[in-house]
């Protein structure tokens, strides 16, 4: 493989893997929900205007629904339940319950009207798969774990899960901009609304002060916004127009493993024997899903997993 493709793979590996860690550090001192809106806010801002300037039409009033619907559903159901939980749930366990969204989105298609069935096989794999989820977030008792996840926490992450797999399907009849740049720009402007909505709503900024941020969350949004939301994107969508997609789609199972080893190594988060084993069979788990599910759903898996980053 040319050198060229493994430069923009391994910044993908890296960045998205370590969004988890971003969001652990930057909502220390900057309220979760607020910090997503910002953070959208200003991607969504640099990506519209870059891809206008490039020549590519605005999207139009339809267009603009549809973004807010899935934008809402992705960012502020996805992205913004996941920061609220790493509140209270370690990043690297975060980024292996979000690893499982094809598994979600498996039960999403299966379930909505003309949708596609899942064979045996990936039946098997969603078992499978719930088993690792289980391992991993189930009663200390039984799960052998000496740490305690927050319920509340679990629970957030289990349904940001289910909001980017509702969010995917929604998007694949949705009426969207041709530019994927754009519509993606688009998303994260109408996402970042709701995030905001929610975040005056939920009260978290009643009690902050903006002098009490730390430089340490500020350097976490600014690479969020830079790194995770900008280079992934653009790593992602160079890749889809030049490497094979079987290689593109190796990310999916890379940046859980990232996400728990940077938890470890540099958010001191605990690593138990439990959380390898969950690991090994959740992201073996979506990896037999993916070869064995019919090609549309393995390419809506791997849709729906590059929208969560």
């Amino acid at each position: 493989m040319k050198t060229k493709i493994w430069i923009p793979l391994l910044a993908l590996y890296i960045v998205w893997g370590s969004t988890y860690l971003g969001i652990k550090v930057a909502i220390e001192t900057i309220p979760p929900f607020f910090h997503a809106g910002i953070r959208f806010l200003i991607s969504g801002i640099i990506l519209v205007v870059w891809q206008r300037s490039t020549g590519q039409s605005m999207p139009t009033r339809k267009q603009w629904v549809s973004t807010a619907i899935i934008g809402t559903l992705l960012l502020l159901g996805g992205n913004g339940l996941v920061a609220w939980a790493e509140q209270f749930i370690p990043s690297g366990i975060a980024a292996l319950i979000i690893g499982s969204v094809p598994m979600f989105l498996v039960v999403a298609e299966a379930i909505r009207p003309n949708g596609v069935k899942p064979n045996w096989q990936a039946i098997l794999g969603l078992l499978i798969g719930f088993v690792g989820i289980f391992i991993l977030v189930g009663p200390a008792e039984i799960s052998g774990s000496t740490t305690k996840l927050n319920t509340f926490g679990v629970i957030a992450l289990l349904a940001a899960c289910l909001f980017w797999a509702t969010g995917s399907i929604y998007s694949k009849s949705a009426d969207l901009p041709k530019s994927s740049l754009m519509s993606t720009g688009a998303q994260m402007l109408m996402g970042s609304i709701s995030l905001f909505i929610v975040s005056g709503i939920t009260g978290e900024l009643n009690n902050w002060e903006i002098s009490a941020v730390s430089y340490r969350s500020i350097y976490g949004l600014l690479y969020l916004i830079f790194a995770g939301s900008l280079i992934g994107f653009a790593s992602y969508g160079w890749l889809l127009q030049n490497a094979p997609i079987s290689l593109v789609a190796t990310y999916a199972y890379v940046n859980p493993i990232v996400a728990v080893l940077l938890g470890n190594w540099i958010g001191n988060e605990p690593l138990e024997p439990r959380i390898w084993l969950a690991t090994v069979i959740i992201i073996g788990s979506v990896m037999f899903i993916n070869t064995r599910s019919k090609p549309q759903a393995r390419k809506e898996a791997r849709k729906v997993t590059a929208e969560s980053d």
